[in-house]
């Protein structure tokens, strides 16, 4: 006769069966990937998080480590040697385009291989964002689907204007508030992780005059407002700022305004701070351009506007200047960088063009039109630019088709500022009218907001977000992934609303 305690707990592991009260039991989800790869890390601690709120530990493997896996992730032609099944599932498809990605199931017998497929790690980083996001939206792998998805476009920026040396008075306290928060690597890594999860290729970083914030200009040295020490400290911030860019699959570029140099440098010479044309300038804008580039080695290039400061000169003259300096220094540079050419106030396309032509960029060129001036949020029908002042539409600077640029649609947000902002089909729309063959891609951003301290709520437990982005998260969201995917549904950002507000919230809204 079996003792009362042993009676005792067969009743109570009955009891705990039948009304699921046991823990469930932790299962190990082993992934293979390039354990190396910048990119695949962060991704993968992002689907290692998702697992472990399902109650699934990971077991993380290089891929060079034999044996079954539950994931493996793969990152070009030489690492799809270890996809699992015969050789031709070893083959990455050849319709997998940059950052694009697929997600296919292998099975043999009863174990099923969850495969991330891509031609780069951006593509694999995005692919396995997506399984991060199908766990968290299905509660597991067990309901995971295939996918194929390629980017629709190429280039998916966004337009962040600096503190300092700002394009609005420094003095202005909606600029300079920001300072220490733009200057703290913590806010540019969350940024970043943000920027990477809604699949943002590009920070363009906007002031007037970036280049004394960055290099002491080895002719100019008088030009340059710090000391050694403050300098150093400059340069150890956008070379670490630069390089989580680019551990998230994320280009990087400074865009200036025209004719601008440092207060230092005229004071020191005798010139004007602004629309100053004398030879001097020239050689000091063509030398800090040719020395950035070659001091900063994860910069990916720098971008350009012909206004506000170029008064009193033609089109062909402004075209002129900056092919005498950005362009030539650009050339001087020990190593090629991407080019951004603004249409605005351009004057002549037939003067832009040619330009472009004659520097013969080994890559394509965006030049950057602002859609609906400064409230890209207006309409998706184009009715005015910023090409000329009336706010006329030249059709000549994509017409005829460019060959060797393409356009980029910039989308100002100076309609709602701070406010919350979340309109999926006007997005859709938006690519569906403007998305032709000559479109690139899309900047998104402001000129006198920047999403870094929140300045707009008092105290409050409400307030659930420590930056001024992350209380936007559904407009960078909807932006990011809508211009990488336009089918993306309405579910995967009702999703997201449900994770952070709870059950049912997302579709109701």
């Amino acid at each position: 006769m079996k003792s009362p305690l042993v009676l005792y707990k067969k009743i109570l592991l009955v009891i705990t069966v039948c009304f699921g009260i046991i823990q469930p039991v932790q299962a190990d989800v082993s992934i293979a990937y390039r354990t190396d790869c910048a990119q695949l890390n962060f991704a993968v601690s992002r689907l290692a998080e998702a697992l472990r709120k399902t109650n699934e530990t990971t077991l993380l493997y290089d891929l060079a480590d034999l044996g079954d896996k539950d994931i493996i992730i793969v990152a070009g032609e030489t690492e799809a040697v270890f996809l699992p099944g015969t050789s031709t599932d070893k083959l990455i498809n050849p319709l997998i385009k940059q950052e694009g990605f697929q997600i296919r199931k292998s099975r043999s017998g009863d174990k099923v291989t969850i495969c991330i497929i891509a031609r780069d790690e951006t593509g694999a980083m995005y692919g396995t964002l997506d399984l991060t996001e199908q766990v968290r939206m299905k509660g597991g792998l067990r309901e995971i689907e295939e996918k194929f998805t390629n980017p629709h476009f190429a280039f998916r920026a966004i337009k962040f204007n600096l503190p300092w040396s700002s394009y609005r008075p420094n003095e202005n306290p909606a600029m300079n508030l920001h300072t220490q928060t733009c200057r703290d690597l913590n806010f540019w890594r969350s940024f970043l992780d943000m920027m990477a999860e809604n699949h943002f290729n590009v920070l363009s970083l906007w002031n007037l005059h970036p280049f004394t914030y960055m290099i002491r200009p080895e002719n100019f040295p008088e030009a340059c407002p710090f000391s050694d020490r403050e300098l150093a400290q400059w340069q150890r911030f956008w070379r670490r700022l630069f390089s989580m860019a680019k551990e998230r699959g994320i280009e990087t570029y400074i865009v200036n305004w025209n004719i601008v140099v440092s207060p230092e440098f005229a004071k020191a010479h005798g010139v004007k701070e602004r629309n100053d044309t004398s030879e001097i300038v020239r050689e000091y804008t063509r030398q800090c351009v040719t020395q950035v580039i070659n001091e900063y080695d994860q910069l990916t290039g720098l971008g350009v506007t012909l206004a506000d400061w170029m008064n009193n000169m033609t089109p062909g003259e402004r075209e002129d200047w900056i092919q005498d300096t950005f362009i030539k220094g650009m050339k001087l540079a020990k190593r090629p960088a991407k080019f951004i050419h603004r249409s605005v106030l351009a004057g002549s396309p037939v003067e832009m063009r040619r330009v472009i032509d004659e520097a013969n960029f080994p890559d394509t060129v965006c030049v950057e039109v602002k859609f609906n001036w400064s409230h890209g949020h207006s309409t998706p029908c184009l009715a005015i630019t910023h090409d000329y002042s009336s706010g006329q539409i030249d059709e000549r600077f994509w017409k005829p088709k460019p060959t060797n640029y393409q356009i980029a649609w910039m989308i100002r947000n100076e309609d709602f500022f701070i406010l919350r902002w979340g309109q999926p089909d006007f997005i859709r729309q938006h690519i569906a009218i403007n998305g032709r063959d000559y479109v690139g891609g899309y900047f998104i951003g402001s000129e006198g907001y920047i999403p870094a301290k929140d300045y707009s709520h008092k105290p409050d437990d409400h307030i659930t977000w420590q930056y001024a982005f992350e209380k936007q998260w559904l407009f960078y969201k909807l932006w990011g992934r809508l211009l990488f995917d336009p089918n993306t549904t309405d579910t995967v950002f009702a999703a997201d609303f449900n994770r952070r507000y709870g059950n049912n919230i997302g579709e109701k809204l």
